[in-house]
């Protein structure tokens, strides 16, 4: 394998996908600095998308499903309703899974959706530490034990940055490629 072939390998042997000839997504590493801020790794992931001048959430959900290479289903989770995680992303081999807390709101509908996009695009699925391979290196610890160690970083909280800023670019994207003329613009012209 070339160098360059390493650099394509993520964290769970498969080759990240490319768009345009750039790699799609960089996953985030632990070691996130200003050069590598959770700002930058979404604004890569959305330039290396290339999207349609007009795009809606549909569009965008195509986009990522054939990106991700299997379908996405969407769905409201009662579970979800009241506590501090709005929306979940589950991965299979086969379907992407994206759940949501109810909300009589359309806007909050497409933001829980689009922060799980975000994670898509960003391949986040890819960052995540087994306790088995926790344990293969670390050996003198416990794999729960290291999961804990890096859940209380700021690791998770740069993965959720990226994928909220990422959901935004996603939503100014879309409200951009709105045919129906904001309000601003219906009396300024």
């Amino acid at each position: 394998m070339t160098a360059q072939e390493e650099r394509t390998v993520g964290l769970n042997g498969d080759r990240a996908a490319r768009v345009g000839g750039r790699r799609m997504g960089t996953p985030m590493d632990r070691t996130a600095s200003a050069k590598y801020s959770p700002a930058r790794f979404a604004a890569e992931g959305f330039l290396a998308l290339n999207l349609p001048s007009r795009l809606s959430l549909d569009g965008l959900i195509s986009i990522v499903e054939n990106l991700r290479q299997r379908p996405i289903e969407i769905d409201v989770s009662e579970a979800l309703n009241g506590g501090s995680v709005c929306g979940l992303w589950l991965s299979t081999d086969s379907t992407e899974i994206i759940l949501h807390a109810p909300t009589p709101s359309a806007l909050h509908r497409q933001q829980f959706i689009l922060h799980e996009l975000g994670h898509m695009v960003l391949r986040h699925d890819e960052l995540v530490v087994s306790s088995n391979y926790a344990e293969t290196l670390f050996p003198n610890l416990s794999g729960e034990k290291v999961s804990r160690i890096l859940g209380r970083s700021d690791f998770l909280d740069h993965i959720e940055a990226a994928a909220e800023t990422l959901a935004d670019l996603f939503a100014a994207a879309i409200r951009d490629s709105s045919l129906e003329p904001r309000s601003f613009e219906r009396i300024f012209g």
